[in-house]
C-alpha cells in the first residue's frame, strides 16, 4: 500500500509539472460548466431574436411610412383631379357661350324671327355634338316600357290604347346616359 501511495503521489507531481495532463474534474464542475453553456447559448438566443425584433420593427415603421405618404399623395392627387376635372368640357363649351351672347344681342337688334330661330337651332346643335364626344347619351323613352332603374314617373294617366299600358306616354324631363351609366332619370308620364 506504501507503494500505491508513493506511485499517486509521483503521478500528481508528474501532472502538476504537465501542463498537458488531463485534470480530473469533479461532478460539481461539470455541472457548473454546463449551465455557464446553456445560460450562454440561452443569451445568444435571447439576442438574436431582438436583432430579428429590431429588424421587423424597423420594416414595419418604414412600410406604415410609405403608405401614409402614399395614402396624401393620392388624396392630393384625388383633390387636384377633382378640379381640374371639368376643365375640358368647360374648354369646349366657351365657343358655345359665345355663340349664345351673340344670339342674345341679335334678339335686340332684329325683328326678324327665322334667322333667329335658325342660328339658336345651331347653337344647340353645336352643344349637343360637344356633350356627345364627352360621352353624353339622350335617352329615348316615349313608346318604352317603364323601367324604374332609367325613368322617374311624375304621373300615371288612363292610357289612350291597350298597348300603351304600362309604358312611357310623355317625357317631361329628358334623361341621359354619361359612357352608359344613368346620369340623370327620365322624368314621364306612365300610361295606365
Amino acid at each position: 500500500m506504501a507503494k500505491n501511495k508513493k506511485k499517486q503521489h509521483l503521478d500528481n507531481n508528474d501532472n502538476m509539472g504537465n501542463p498537458e495532463a488531463p485534470v480530473q474534474e469533479t461532478p460539481e464542475t461539470d455541472a457548473a460548466s454546463t449551465e455557464k453553456e446553456q445560460v450562454a447559448d440561452e443569451q445568444a438566443a435571447t439576442a438574436q431574436l431582438r436583432a430579428e425584433l429590431d429588424t421587423a420593427n424597423d420594416k414595419y415603421l418604414r412600410l406604415y411610412a410609405e403608405f401614409d405618404n402614399y395614402k396624401r399623395r393620392v388624396a392630393k392627387e384625388r383633390i387636384e383631379f377633382m378640379q381640374s376635372a371639368g376643365k375640358e368640357v368647360i374648354a369646349n363649351l366657351l365657343p358655345v357661350m359665345d355663340d349664345l351672347n351673340r344670339a342674345l344681342k341679335a334678339f335686340e337688334t332684329t325683328t326678324e324671327v327665322a334667322p333667329i330661330q335658325e342660328g339658336v337651332s345651331l347653337v344647340t346643335q353645336k352643344l349637343k355634338t360637344i356633350l356627345s364626344n364627352q360621352g353624353l347619351k339622350e335617352m329615348e323613352s316615349i313608346g318604352k316600357p317603364f323601367d324604374a332603374d332609367l325613368h322617374e314617373a311624375i304621373t300615371n294617366v288612363p292610357a289612350p290604347s291597350d298597348d300603351l299600358k304600362g309604358k312611357v306616354i310623355d317625357e317631361i324631363e329628358k334623361g341621359y346616359f354619361l359612357h352608359d351609366k344613368v346620369l340623370r332619370h327620365a322624368k314621364v308620364v306612365v300610361g295606365s
